[in-house]
């Protein structure tokens, strides 16, 4: 079972901090979420774990050595990093066949790896006339190619139609159920919930988060009830007297805050209420990460006074 495990990696570029010493481990038989605004080193601690760049100080390993000291390292990692790296006057499996080639694999390797992501009927096109998402597809082909213990990917629903996105999504739990380690970045919040496990989350080089998708949410949410009810004055008297304050919404619905779908079920069972709906309400992904990285991101849009735009 291979283990990405970062510690106190720092990373400078001049008299800018990338990373700023962070510790954390990527397991296997889950899918890691890694999140963070842009410039928050995602890109540059990712770079850093496969020895694209060299740490200022600290240590990225994989199975407790660094990336370069790895024997056969396409069979223990494979990554998409970029997409647009491919030589576009290649085709598809002329490109997977050269990275076989130079790495002991077979050519049937590349046909499987062609077939899994979808290619296998354009493998004989130059790659210059893909989409972006068949680029994506072929680096993903590329990165299954040595059938590897780690997966690192960036961006893997980049360009991806929504087949695509479902594709990749249901390939992400499979390598994780198979046991591997993956670790996806991603901007997307809402995908991103589909099929992440855990969560590392950074903001300006710095560590935010490493715990579980559930434990994350829950530590940002009340827990909060929505429910109907075709007798809601006794459901409310009920309530009351448990010390829950239950507010009616315009649609007919009500909302208890602080309590679980379960308790309302079990209290109003008791009671003999039928209840027509009763949904617990949490934060979702996309509202907890915003109120989290509210005052880590580099680049933020904000609102132009009057006098602003008056004076531009």
């Amino acid at each position: 079972m291979t283990t990405i495990d970062v510690h106190g990696l720092t990373k400078d570029y001049g008299a800018t901090r990338a990373v700023d010493r962070l510790t954390f481990s990527v397991r296997p038989g889950r899918v890691t979420g890694f999140l963070g605004p842009n410039g928050a080193g995602k890109s540059t601690t990712m770079r850093l774990v496969l020895g694209l760049d060299r740490p200022s100080s600290g240590t990225a390993t994989i199975d407790g050595q660094a990336y370069a000291a790895l024997s056969s390292p396409l069979h223990r990692v494979g990554a998409l990093l970029d997409a647009q790296s491919a030589h576009g006057s290649r085709t598809a499996r002329s490109h997977l066949l050269a990275l076989a080639t130079s790495n002991c694999m077979t050519a049937a390797r590349v046909e499987t790896v062609l077939a899994e992501t979808g290619l296998a009927q354009v493998g004989g096109k130059r790659i210059k006339t893909f989409s972006l998402g068949m680029r994506q597809r072929l680096g993903i082909a590329a990165a299954l190619l040595g059938d590897p213990d780690v997966v690192m990917l960036d961006e893997p629903s980049n360009g991806l139609d929504p087949e695509g996105i479902v594709w990749i999504r249901e390939l992400m739990k499979r390598l994780a159920r198979e046991g591997r380690t993956v670790l996806v970045s991603s901007h997307l919040m809402n995908e991103t919930s589909s099929f992440a496990d855990h969560l590392v989350v950074l903001g300006r080089g710095r560590l935010l988060v490493d715990m579980p998708m559930r434990e994350f949410l829950e530590s940002r949410s009340r827990p909060r009830v929505r429910l109907r009810t075709s007798e809601p004055h006794r459901l409310q008297d009920v309530l009351t007297r448990k010390g829950h304050v239950p507010e009616r919404n315009d649609d007919g619905r009500w909302t208890v805050e602080g309590v679980t779908a379960e308790e309302i079920g079990t209290l109003a069972a008791s009671e003999g209420i039928p209840l027509f709906e009763l949904i617990d309400e949490r934060l979702t992904l996309e509202q907890a990460y915003l109120g989290l990285t509210a005052d880590e991101a580099e680049f933020a849009a904000g609102t132009v006074s009057t006098a602003e735009r008056q004076e531009a």
